[in-house]
């Protein structure tokens, strides 16, 4: 055996997972993403997807798709630089960038190609990235693609921020990059005081509001716009996969800014465009999000009210306040084992193990959508507290 194979043959963790009968991952659907979805022929409440909305289903979106695929085909067989653009990409960035409140937006693939090509592009050898350290593994991978040096600062910690940025003294650029919401635990970034650091020391700020778009803020804006900062942060980003029930990103900036990535942007220049049917269906979504305040106010009815339900069971949910909830059990086995058992009892949610957290950090990731009904939560927050009780986590 070569050595290549032998090293990669040595690694059997998803072997043991599955002989213990506990494997949580790349579990197939043979339904739309919806609350509900089918697997392995029986219904199972959904508890573990990003679409915040639940817009991935909606008859308007998935028309859209289906309408801009007769005309413009399936796909676009190149990037964005050469023959990759359309019409449409043109009118969705244009719209984004009203939407978000800058002068321009640029469409992207994928998010995690977003935060790749843009973090790993627009800062040189003298200049700094300073990164919260639980920022997306996306912006943890452009700061790696990056010639800059890498600076990284506590968890939401302002102090540490501070730190970092005293540190970087008063030559080059310095770009604070950050979540608005963490993905995994559901907190908010403090970008109130994030803003007024970047200020005070003459530093640029990026936002991903990957997860923070269609839950906070006016037709659902983002984080940004929901504490009024928005000017003062000089790059916005977002997903399509997520709230806009599609796939791709975009990054939302001044015309300068967005001049540059297009020409120097390895992500962008050297991928094909997104499809039309996502274009399409991230532009319906959108309308929707805009038009429809009420399915941002069903989600935080429905978020304060598992909130409340799993501070009363008894669980450690840390720090969030938002619809991603997590219900940190702390232990990788019993992690896997959890998720089993509430699939078994009809409840999909995700787990978070190592090398994504700490050991001492795993956790169930449960997350809320626009279109979960009241009745739908309950039945999930049953079934939870007869597992975690079943595992020895409520007494």
């Amino acid at each position: 055996m070569k050595p290549l194979r032998a090293k990669l043959a040595a690694y059997d963790a998803p072997q043991k997972a599955k002989a213990a009968g506990v494997y949580p991952y790349f579990r197939p659907i043979s339904s739309e993403q919806n609350t509900e979805v089918m697997m392995n022929g029986k219904k199972v409440l959904m508890f573990g997807s990003n679409s915040y909305m639940g817009l991935t289903n909606h008859p308007k979106v998935i028309e859209a798709a289906v309408e801009a695929t007769r005309k413009y085909g399936t796909g676009m067989a190149g990037s964005p630089f050469l023959n990759g653009t359309l019409d449409i990409h043109k009118e969705l960035e244009a719209k984004i960038a009203d939407y978000i409140g800058k002068e321009d937006a640029i469409i992207y693939s994928t998010g995690f190609g977003t935060n790749l090509g843009v973090v790993s592009t627009l800062t040189g050898r003298e200049d700094f990235i300073i990164c919260d350290e639980q920022d997306h593994a996306s912006i943890i991978e452009g700061r790696r693609l990056s010639f800059s040096r890498p600076m990284k600062y506590r968890h939401n910690d302002m102090a540490s921020l501070e730190e970092v940025l005293e540190r970087c003294g008063d030559k080059g650029v310095k770009l604070i990059v950050t979540d608005t919401v963490f993905s995994m635990e559901g907190d908010v970034a403090n970008m109130k005081e994030i803003t007024r650091l970047a200020n005070k020391y003459n530093a640029s700020v990026m936002a991903d509001e990957a997860h923070g778009i269609g839950v906070f803020g006016e037709g659902g804006r983002g984080v940004c716009h929901h504490l009024g900062v928005t000017d003062d942060v000089d790059l916005i980003m977002g997903t399509f996969s997520k709230s806009f029930a599609s796939l791709g990103g975009f990054i939302a900036t001044d015309k300068e800014t967005t001049n540059f990535l297009r020409h120097h942007s390895r992500s962008y220049i050297f991928t094909a465009s997104i499809t039309p049917a996502a274009t399409a269906a991230a532009n319906a979504a959108l309308d929707i999000m805009i038009n429809e305040p009420e399915r941002q106010e069903h989600l935080w009815n429905i978020t304060h009210y598992a909130l409340d339900s799993f501070r009363n069971m008894g669980l450690e949910i840390g720090h969030t306040s938002t619809p991603i909830i997590p219900l940190f059990i702390r232990d990788d086995y019993k992690t896997f084992a959890i998720t089993h058992d509430l699939l078994e009892e009809g409840v999909f949610v995700n787990p978070v193990v190592t090398p994504a957290v700490a050991p001492e950090d795993t956790l169930i990731r449960y997350s809320l959508m626009a279109t979960h009904t009241k009745e739908q939560v309950t039945r999930s927050l049953e079934a939870i507290e007869k597992v975690f009780r079943k595992h020895g986590l409520i007494k």
